[in-house]
């Protein structure tokens, strides 16, 4: 797994590997043009004496040394910039994260308040049925007191009925026994 600082190790383990500048795609069909081009203008001319190519090799190397530097400074500044736009989309996801948080925070407020409500209604409820309970039992209690009553007093009027029938038979008999008594 190649990593963002992956070629800076390289050249600081002793590869003595070039640093490569990242372009984009299209840039690399111009860059091969360019590579092309500078190996045709390298190429040695055989013409050349020992203490001229010495002295270009120097130089070169100064060149190559000073640009090398230049580009990892480059190359570092742009990775500086790349921590940081990870570093900003991070806030930028944790403050999105914090508002929905809180969102939710008082969605949830909001549903155990709701919740709270019910348990009381729930509570009045079961206190009020309680009481009707409560009610209905002591409306049946009367019931069976006036039951009682009505039972007691059909009792009482049942035992009238008879004393007046009980009467109204000893006179009708005594009637009868004057009718036939004076009749003799």
């Amino acid at each position: 797994m190649t990593g963002l600082f992956d070629q800076f190790r390289d050249e600081e383990s002793g590869s003595g590997g070039e640093m490569v500048e990242e372009r984009p795609p299209d840039a690399e069909q111009n860059n091969e043009s360019v590579v092309q081009e500078a190996e045709e203008e390298y190429q040695p001319n055989s013409e050349e004496t020992t203490p001229q190519t010495e002295y270009s090799t120097a130089e070169s190397n100064e060149n190559i040394g000073i640009s090398s530097l230049m580009n990892k400074r480059a190359k570092l500044e742009e990775a500086v910039d790349y921590v940081g736009g990870l570093i900003s989309q991070l806030k930028e996801k944790r403050t999105s994260l914090e508002k929905e948080i809180e969102d939710e925070s008082v969605d949830i407020k909001n549903l155990k308040e709701k919740l709270i409500k019910v348990s009381e209604y729930i509570t009045e409820e079961t206190q009020g049925i309680q009481q009707l309970s409560d009610k209905r039992l002591s409306v049946e209690k009367e019931a069976d007191d006036v039951g009682h009553l009505i039972v007691s007093l059909k009792e009482k009027l049942t035992g009238i009925d008879r004393i007046v029938e009980d009467e109204g038979n000893k006179i009708k008999n005594f009637r009868e026994s004057r009718d036939k008594t004076s009749n003799i």
